[in-house]
């Protein structure tokens, strides 16, 4: 690969964008309203844009539609950015009211209907909720403890504290196997939140008996594709199957980086260079002969994991960054999208069962609540425990039941499944993914998973401001605060607006959206936005519900299913 320097036309800036998911794209988009001031490249190292959002095809004639969503399926309502994000390319999120199944036989329990699991448990889950109560009063002292820890200090048994409580959390933001090491103000946050909290208001008698409104979000590689066509039409140059394999200086002359070409893979998901792991590494090795061409910079936005971006900087890393970056925890999942209908029913409660459900709980009637369940019990996310240590999990969607593109009614067995194996390395011999039938496996992808553990609210995201455009170097990532597609967007964004972009003004108008990057500025460059757009204009309507935290849009339509009807006239589902 030749060396190769970007023209400077008239003082621009010269940014290089690394990583095409969620966060570089919204840089680089933020960044292109401003062609005056910046010359922009985005580069990835695999052949489409989207990251680990993306879409695959599958039979419509068996499962009713011809697509499915991969890595990253929905979300909450108040991802106004990631909302805003989709009609800005016209596309549109669906609502869904979520429904979840967790644990199996006499450990079973959901949010639709109550069970004898939760009978059994009364007494503890009144003093679930009086404990909550306490941690809200007391947030600043209980913030970071781990909720392993919370559940000791109120005494609560290992069933309830494996089957009851770390679910509720591992189904937020997939904190899978690490949920017990996760930030007590999680789980707090998630039952007392009226903004952000899934299960709020809590129920003291079922733990959870609300219907939490999400959204499910469109064809994500139409809608990349879409960003990636609109970005180039505003003059960023997008070049995918580009690896950034070293930086070689980052002074005051600017950043000097080496870039592989790569050789795209027939369904753009290349594997790992040899620059990443070796050809030994069963998903590594590639391109090994690829010849490294020199490339000069003014600013970079590293838009790639924590452990990525400290490979990448190599021997220009400070000991702050290697210190706060190398800080971060990953782990390696499999999501195994598959048809088996069979190990489903061995593993899962899909369906209402009348054997486990009870029909008053401490005297008060729940005969609505199993009326409702007995017509409308379609599990869309869930969760098993290991018998072999219930503090493991394993987690799960029914894609058909969830994804909006399907029809509301298809036969079981033709559902599409994604089930999750959660950190290989620690927990793999517990993983019962040798059970699914392999007639009936679509794909299998790897991830490299953040783990929310509290050390990363300790020893990571406070200590990001510090490292946000030292060296003319920024970090835009889901890892910097939560691991959330609106989180991306908005870090993506941050670093846009850091490097002298201008925050959207509709976005600005509408409060919420406004509310949560200013938090997200301030926590992790240490700096408040402060307001310029006018106050009349599009957005000032977009926020409802308390503090206009219910996004109301052009990026999300108000029926369910609206994807199946407009794919059905298009000919992509039945």
């Amino acid at each position: 690969m030749a060396s190769y320097r970007p023209v400077d036309d008239g003082g621009k800036k010269r940014v290089l964008v690394v990583g095409a998911g969620a966060a570089g794209m919204s840089c680089a988009q933020h960044l292109a309203q401003h062609p005056d001031k910046f010359d922009v490249t985005i580069i990835d190292a695999v052949d489409y844009c989207g990251g680990q959002a993306f879409s695959i095809p599958i039979d419509k004639e068996k499962h009713g539609a011809s697509w499915l969503n991969q890595g990253v399926q929905g979300g909450s309502n108040i991802f106004h950015h990631t909302m805003t994000m989709f009609s800005r390319q016209g596309h549109h999120a669906d609502p869904v009211k979520l429904q979840v199944s967790f644990g199996k036989d006499d450990k079973f329990w959901t949010n639709v209907f109550p069970t004898k699991l939760l009978a059994r448990h009364t007494k503890e889950i009144k003093r679930f909720h009086t404990m909550l109560k306490i941690v809200r009063w007391f947030e600043v002292f209980f913030a970071i403890i781990p909720i392993k820890i919370l559940m000791k200090l109120f005494f609560f048994s290992e069933e309830f504290a494996n089957t009851v409580a770390l679910p509720m959390v591992a189904l937020f933001l997939g904190t899978g196997n690490y949920t017990p090491e996760v930030p007590t103000i999680i789980l707090e946050r998630l039952v007392t939140s009226p903004t952000y909290g899934m299960w709020y208001p809590g129920d003291p008698l079922t733990v959870a008996s609300n219907l939490p409104p999400m959204v499910v979000f469109p064809n994500f590689s139409i809608f990349y594709e879409d960003w990636r066509k609109s970005l180039v039409e505003k003059g960023v140059k997008v070049r995918l199957s580009t690896e950034l394999a070293e930086v070689v200086s980052r002074d005051k002359n600017g950043v000097v980086v080496k870039m592989i070409k790569r050789t795209p893979e027939p369904d753009h998901h290349n594997a790992l260079s040899a620059w990443v792991a070796p050809a030994s590494d069963p998903h590594g090795g590639a391109d090994a002969g690829a010849t490294e061409g020199e490339e000069h910079y003014d600013e970079l936005v590293l838009c790639v994991l924590a452990d990525t971006a400290n490979r990448i900087l190599g021997r220009t890393a400070t000991y702050r960054e290697k210190k706060v970056l190398g800080s971060a925890k990953f782990s390696d999942d499999i999501t195994v999208t598959h048809t088996d209908s069979d190990y489903m029913k061995r593993h899962y409660e899909n369906f209402y069962n009348p054997e486990q459900a009870v029909t008053q709980i401490e005297g008060v009637d729940q005969t609505t609540r199993i009326e409702m369940a007995k017509k409308s019990f379609k599990p869309m996310y869930y969760i098993k425990e290991y018998p072999e240590d219930l503090s493991k999990l394993e987690m799960c969607f029914d894609c058909t039941n969830y994804q909006s593109q399907f029809p509301p009614e298809v036969k079981f067995e033709n559902h599409v499944f994604q089930t999750i194996f959660l950190n290989k390395k620690r927990d793999g011999h517990l993983w019962s993914i040798d059970e699914i039938d392999e007639s009936k496996i679509i794909r299998k992808d790897w991830w490299h998973q953040l783990c929310h553990s509290f050390t990363h609210y300790l020893f990571v995201i406070p200590w990001m401001m510090f490292l946000q455009g030292r060296k003319h170097t920024r970090f835009a990532a889901a890892w910097t605060l939560i691991n959330a597609h609106e989180i991306a967007v908005m870090s993506g964004i941050a670093a846009a607006v850091d490097l002298g972009a201008q925050y959207p003004e509709d976005l600005e108008r509408d409060k919420f959206a406004l509310l949560s990057f200013r938090l997200y500025y301030l926590l992790v460059y240490g700096r408040w936005y402060r307001k310029k757009a006018p106050q009349e204009g599009p957005g000032k309507d977009w926020a409802s519900g308390l503090y206009g935290s219910i996004y109301q849009g052009p990026g999300v339509v108000n029926e369910d299913r609206t994807m199946w009807r407009e794919e059905q006239k298009k000919g992509n589902s039945t």
